[in-house]
């Protein structure tokens, strides 16, 4: 008897473009995605950070180049990305968030919120499909979402918009570029301490509110989303596009 081999969650000989890379999930997802054997572009607005994460890969024995480009300069996104090789992994990580009761919203709160988490991950994500389907190659496009594309959450009205917002831009993508043999995901995480959150949880009772809703009972590090990165850029998932990889501790089971 023959078993059936698992497929493989290795990347190596793939070439992978990372966006919000210099901190916090970012990185995870770059540093995960070298380590499984990609060659990581890492981009931000900050040249400082990813080259300093570079480095960081390159001393592991990682393959890693800096690439400064804001996302939000969608007329240099698209001339970058035309100019680069193709790439067979997108990690759109890069996002933001304004927390503010819903009468407190102001436009501009609006604006950078929906312009980065939803307009930026539409164009960088075309840019990039738009090389693939040049090269005739297949690919995986992972779109970071949050549970907050799943469910409602207090002072999180443009954000949860932002989200499910890309949770659908994710499904119909999907759809549109399945032919072209390129898959998209999101993956959906709960609260991850990172720099970015890391002020939000000196509230001692927002610390003690988010916890009760996590049925494991702790706050999500980077790590736990290494694994969902690499097994949707990976032959591992080359069944899965159009669907959320929900990380969230137990958050929105009921």
């Amino acid at each position: 008897m023959t078993l059936p081999r698992t497929p493989s969650f290795r990347l190596d000989g793939k070439r992978a473009l990372v966006t919000g890379a210099g901190r916090g999930i970012g990185v995870a997802a770059a540093a995960a995605l070298a380590q499984a054997g990609a060659r990581v572009t890492l981009c931000a607005r900050t040249g400082s950070e990813i080259k300093a994460v570079a480095r960081a890969i390159e001393a592991e024995g990682g393959a890693a180049e800096a690439l400064v480009l804001d996302v939000l300069d969608f007329e240099m996104v698209a001339a970058t990305l035309a100019g680069l090789p193709p790439h067979d992994i997108l990690v759109n990580n890069a996002g933001t968030n304004r927390p503010k009761p819903f009468t407190e919203v102001s436009l501009a709160d609006y604006d950078a919120v929906m312009d980065l988490n939803v307009k930026a991950a539409f164009f960088v994500a075309r840019g990039f499909a738009v090389r693939l389907v040049a090269a005739g190659r297949p690919g995986s496009i992972i779109n970071m979402s949050s549970q907050m594309g799943h469910v409602g959450g207090f002072d999180r009205t443009i954000y949860c918009a932002s989200k499910w917002a890309l949770e659908g831009l994710s499904r119909a993508m999907a759809l549109d570029l399945a032919k072209a043999g390129i898959r998209v995901n999101t993956i959906a995480p709960t609260f991850i301490e990172t720099p970015l959150t890391a002020p939000y949880f000196e509230n001692a009772a927002f610390r003690e509110s988010v916890l009760a809703k996590i049925k494991l009972g702790r706050l999500g590090k980077v790590e736990d989303l290494m694994g969902a990165v690499v097994y949707l850029a990976s032959d591992a998932s080359a069944l899965v596009t159009g669907t959320s990889l929900v990380v969230d501790g137990g958050w929105t089971a009921d």
